[in-house]
């Protein structure tokens, strides 16, 4: 490995000494990942030595095993190397077998290992791994803590499109807050990048007959909706070939509404769904999002019922307008929910929770009507906004085409007291759940308590980051990152008597043990001048209620380059298919205070077991290059 280390390197000392450029620009032709605080210390350290700013070749190689050679590695790599410098393929597979559960590992794994990894030719030769191939491998993203299985389209897509969670987001155009933030085309696009298949566009009259669409009655600055289309025109199936719904908010004249038609039809074309897809009017079950493949529906109100429709298709439906009778305007957010007085006597909320019915409104609204154009609610096939009365109601009466959306505060009561017949609901209804409109600073809520009532499409703002988001960016990771991931059974199996609550006989335990051994080139800290922090780790898990739990580390004194903490994390999980787990390593600045320094949240489903790395994510959800945690995963 000494000769393979000379021959790679010489060239760049061929006019001398390096300095640090050099030494940076040398690791990124050796593809050497680093965090530049932490390079320097090293850096620094060897030039300790001697003065002047410039290394040899020799010091070269220190910098190098330091910020490489993990002594973690090193103990797992002379376990099963009979001479301590190779491991023949045979051991290989061993070390895969025994230590990374992968008991299906053959000759041919090994080889395709030793090939993809190994960077010494004559090593290669031999069908060996050198521990320079085996740091490769342990750092690569097949050791990642994430399965790869999961990394792509697994799961089966022809079950109907309310057997699955869908990645949604709400005032996709924002991208600051609420009240005074920029509406930008780029909140679309990053969302509809990010895998995001529902989003929400809020669409008000604007000049010389042209819909805009921002948060009304506030500040943010307007943008046009023919804009938002064409973006999702070109955007809408980059990351995903599964179908996008448009959840329009609509607050448009009826003559705006029939350019927002105009619009969807002459941008979308053939993209556009605007009839059934088979020409079956008797809809019993929504199509699948196999289906749907590389279409967008809308989502809005709609007039009449879908035969009606389809009789009109040739018609000119210009100047057609058909009144939908509902308790506000044809939008569907600000529902009389969240502007309920927050305060609530202790007494009725006993009765509340005795009735577990329903919470009824404080007074009877008085019915309005809105006016739709004929042209808009036309377009609207699959995925018709029907206002939530209750869930008896909805059993009697709704059509499976027909959606709700509730807002946070209802449905958080709703899953409390209702969970029952929410979930029963959830099995045959898409139901959206948005963010209540007094969270002016766009902050978020938990999305796990909707998940586990079945809600299909979790709304949050995409713009802002937080636990929450990281909950909503790690369950979408799974199925490929396609914006679909099917329910568990016990959430479409109509007969199932399942609820987050009481799981009983749902229950499938699991027993998971997480030994956090280290840490490697983690953010420093921000008050560090140099590259130091103070870390610790939070482990969290992220379920049903009873699977709720977070179990924190030591904390690491003055230590960002290579933590070593060696504990062992044991939880119990009763229903593992909803659960969620969260790594968050964070600086402690003071008892009271800690820092963020990076994060990793997956499904507990997609765990894998061994040996594994995890990445880690900045406050933002950008993958921090260099930094990880190393840690050994073990179930059953």
């Amino acid at each position: 490995s000494h000769t393979w280390f000379w021959n790679l390197v010489q060239n760049d000392f061929k006019t001398g000494n390096i300095d640090l450029d050099g030494c940076m620009r040398l690791l990124e032709k050796m593809q050497i990942s680093f965090d530049e605080e932490h390079l320097k210390h090293v850096f620094r350290k060897t030039l300790d030595k001697h003065t002047g700013q410039l290394i040899s070749m020799e010091d070269f190689r220190a910098v190098y095993r330091a910020l490489v050679h993990r002594p973690e590695f090193d103990i797992l790599f002379k376990a099963y190397s009979s001479d301590g410098k190779t491991l023949p393929d045979t051991q290989l597979i061993k070390f895969l077998a025994k230590e990374q559960f992968e008991t299906q590992a053959d000759e041919t794994t090994a080889l395709e290992l030793i090939m993809k990894y190994e960077p010494i030719d004559e090593v290669r030769k031999r069908r060996h791994m050198s521990f320079e191939g085996f740091i490769r491998y342990m750092s690569s993203d097949e050791c990642s803590i994430f399965k790869s299985q999961h990394k792509t389209i697994y799961q089966d897509m022809n079950h109907p499109l309310c057997d699955y969670f869908i990645s949604s987001s709400h005032n996709t155009y924002l991208i600051a807050d609420q009240l005074m933030g920029p509406s930008h085309l780029w909140g679309y696009t990053s969302a509809l990048l990010k895998g995001c298949r529902c989003l929400e566009i809020d669409c008000w009259d604007g000049h010389h007959n042209e819909p805009i669409v921002y948060h009304g009655h506030t500040l943010t600055s307007k943008i046009p909706f023919r804009s938002v289309i064409h973006v999702v025109d070109k955007y809408a199936f980059m990351s995903s070939a599964y179908p996008v719904v448009l959840s329009l908010e609509n607050h448009c004249s009826p003559k705006q509404q029939e350019v927002m038609a105009d619009c969807l039809k002459s941008i979308l074309g053939e993209k556009l769904l605007c009839a059934p897809i088979n020409g079956e009017i008797d809809m019993t079950e929504l199509p699948s999002p196999e289906a749907l493949k590389f279409k967008v529906l809308v989502k809005n109100k709609k007039a009449g019922t879908i035969e009606e429709a389809m009789l009109r298709m040739d018609d000119d439906n210009r100047g057609k307008t058909e009144e939908v009778s509902d308790s506000d305007d044809l939008s569907d957010d600000y529902d009389s929910d969240d502007t309920l007085p927050l305060t609530r006597t202790k007494s009725t909320a006993k009765r509340r929770a005795g009735r577990k019915s329903s919470p009824q409104p404080q007074k009877k609204k008085k019915l309005k009507k809105g006016k739709i154009a004929l042209a808009l609610s036309d377009l609207v096939v699959y995925t018709k906004s029907q206002k939530f009365v209750d869930f008896d109601h909805s059993l009697e009466f709704q059509k499976c085409y027909e959606n709700n959306s509730i807002g946070e505060s209802q449905a958080r009561r709703l899953a409390r007291y209702s969970a029952k017949q929410f979930v029963a609901h959830t099995k045959r209804f898409i139901t959206r759940i948005y963010p209540k409109g007094t969270r002016m600073g766009s902050s978020n809520y938990n999305p796990q308590e909707f998940w586990n009532v079945g809600c299909q499409m979790v709304a949050l703002n995409f713009q802002t980051p937080g636990p929450q988001m990281e909950l909503q960016d790690g369950k979408f990771l799974d199925n490929g990152g396609c914006g679909y991931v099917l329910k568990p059974e016990f959430l479409r199996d109509r007969n199932t008597m399942f609820t987050p609550h009481n799981v009983g006989g749902y229950s499938r335990p699991m027993s998971l043990s997480i030994r956090l051994i280290s840490g490697h080139q983690l953010p420093p800290s921000s008050l560090s001048k140099t590259n130091k922090a103070d870390p610790r780790v939070q482990i969290e898990i992220y379920g049903v209620p009873e699977d709720q739990a977070r179990k924190k580390s030591t904390v690491v004194k003055s230590n960002a380059l290579s933590p070593k903490w060696n504990e062992t994390f044991s939880f119990n999980i009763q229903v593992p298919e909803l659960a969620m787990i969260r790594f968050c390593v964070e600086d402690e600045v003071s008892l009271v205070n800690n820092e963020f320094l990076g994060q990793y949240t997956l499904p507990v489903m997609s765990l894998n077991t061994g040996y594994r790395n995890i990445p880690l994510l900045s406050k933002e959800g950008i993958r921090l290059e260099s930094a990880s945690l190393f840690a050994h995963i073990w179930f059953y």
